[in-house]
């Protein structure tokens, strides 16, 4: 029993835990809007939820990746994932002079729309465990 209701809320666990991590790209592009050569970054949440899932059930994070040298980048790097999500450059229309590729309408859109599903999915894990609440008591 307990593992279908852990199945069941498995998904939308995911599906938060990668809509946090890409809140933070999205805020740290915005903090660093006049940074010098600072690119911004994202991740594909499809992409990223659809690997987060096949995962098997149980396995936390990222595969460990064996490092044969010293000058290795770790596996845990925050340039080379983010939770397991690879993070993207976003190629944007027209970098500043000074090599920033930020651009703060598209990052203001995709900070806006990024919470606006966190909190849609926030309040569907909160009606489904409500439903499950009221099957159990009767």
């Amino acid at each position: 029993m307990i593992g279908k209701l852990d199945e069941a809320l498995r998904f939308h666990e995911t599906a938060l835990s990668l809509r946090a991590q890409r809140q933070q790209l999205l805020a740290s592009n915005i903090a660093n809007a006049d940074t010098p050569n600072y690119k911004a970054r994202d991740v594909d949440f499809n992409a990223a939820l659809g690997q987060a899932l096949a995962r098997a059930p149980g396995t936390a994070g990222p595969a460990q990746l064996a490092r044969t040298q010293a000058s290795h980048i770790p596996a845990g790097s925050a340039t080379a994932t983010s939770g397991g999500a690879d993070v993207q450059y976003r190629t944007g229309q027209q970098n500043n002079i000074d090599g920033n590729s930020v651009d703060m309408d598209v990052e203001r859109n995709q900070f806006a729309d990024n919470a606006l599903r966190y909190e849609a999915s926030v309040t569907l894990i909160g009606a489904q465990i409500k439903n499950l609440l009221a099957a159990i008591q009767g």
